[in-house]
């Protein structure tokens, strides 16, 4: 059986990396990865090539591959797109609908689909008032959908734009030749938490940043009030996803736009988990205004009913799981390897 040809876009953040290492364990895959940066030698010996520049600029060098599916992961994240608003749309819009293009063009040309995997995001929601966001309780997939930020309105028109290329591109030409329409598949994932790799100032990352700080010794404003609530989920799981939807049948799937959900914590939470496992810990609360009315805007937790019957997805880690088997574990040795204390 020959190996799927893969490229991985942003192969060198926190779901990159996780991402391409599941690849390979999981085997039967080319990996090609493409990043802005050098490939970390955590996964070097992973790529069969690696690809190093602006995206846009390589859009043209990509047309030389046959790629079976493209993870596309790069994008200019949500607190960063808060403050380089056209880069963010540069980079997240742009570089998405070349990558469609590139999915389309190939999938028309050789009668075969090529696949798309795009992880979307809790941001492309947006609750007017906090008391609308509790009311509402879990949000299915099509409500809600009124985001704050330019990261999520970015999100939100991507996947317009991939439903457009697997469903619509070419209809003109439907009753004479249907074209091969490209496969985009895309997963709202809630906040992402990895063991492994540093938070990489997500407006969700002050959860792990707490803990983080807590191991270390050091002490930590949290930049979002005590009861603030948003639905979590630990690395390994949201890679699972990623591989799971990507390998469902097509006819499987009615949608091609999935929440997924594991557990939902409020900040005060992940501080009582920081002082249980580090009772040293010394975390407090600064709420900043602008960074709490993003998080505010987007629900406490998600329907995924359709993603659990459509391709079976179900997580493996629940809170408890999460912090006593994966995270807390995970850290400890991080700092001590490093040559620290941890505040335990």
């Amino acid at each position: 059986m020959s190996e799927k040809a893969v490229l991985v876009t942003g192969a060198c953040g926190e779901i990159g990396q996780a991402l391409v290492q599941g690849l390979a364990q999981q085997g039967g895959y080319r990996i090609v990865t493409a990043d802005l940066a050098d490939l970390p030698q955590a996964i070097c010996c992973f790529s069969s090539e690696h690809i190093q520049g602006d995206l846009l600029n390589k859009i043209k060098f990509f047309y030389d591959y046959d790629f079976d599916i493209i993870f596309h992961l790069a994008a200019s994240l949500s607190s960063k797109a808060e403050i380089a608003t056209e880069e963010a749309h540069r980079i997240n819009v742009e570089g998405t609908m070349q990558l469609l293009m590139l999915a389309a063009y190939k999938s028309e040309k050789y009668g075969k689909a090529v696949k798309f995997v795009f992880p979307s995001s809790i941001a492309v929601y947006g609750f007017p008032d906090l008391e609308t966001k509790l009311a509402a309780g879990r949000v299915k997939e099509d409500e809600w959908n009124m985001p704050h930020t330019m990261y999520g309105c970015n999100k939100l028109y991507c996947e317009k734009l991939g439903l457009y290329y697997s469903r619509y591109n070419g209809q003109r030409h439907l009753d004479e030749h249907p074209p091969t329409m490209c496969d985009f598949r895309a997963i709202r994932f809630p906040g992402l938490i990895s063991a492994f790799t540093l938070p990489s100032g997500g407006t969700s990352d002050y959860g792990p940043d707490m803990l983080h700080s807590a191991a270390e010794g050091r002490a930590y404003a949290c930049f979002v009030r005590a009861d603030t609530q948003i639905s979590f989920m630990a690395m390994p799981d949201a890679i699972r996803a990623l591989l799971i939807l990507a390998e469902a049948p097509r006819q499987k799937l009615s949608h091609v736009v999935y929440n997924i959900g594991a557990f939902s914590l409020t900040a005060g939470e992940f501080r009582r988990r920081a002082l249980q496992s580090f009772p040293s810990a010394q975390v407090s609360f600064k709420p900043n205004p602008r960074r709490q009315g993003i998080v505010d805007s987007w629900p406490a937790d998600v329907d995924d009913s359709l993603a659990r019957a459509e391709w079976g997805w179900k997580p493996e880690y629940d809170a408890d799981r999460f912090f006593d088997e994966y995270f807390i574990p995970e850290i400890r040795k991080r700092y001590r390897r490093a040559g620290m204390r941890t505040n335990e």
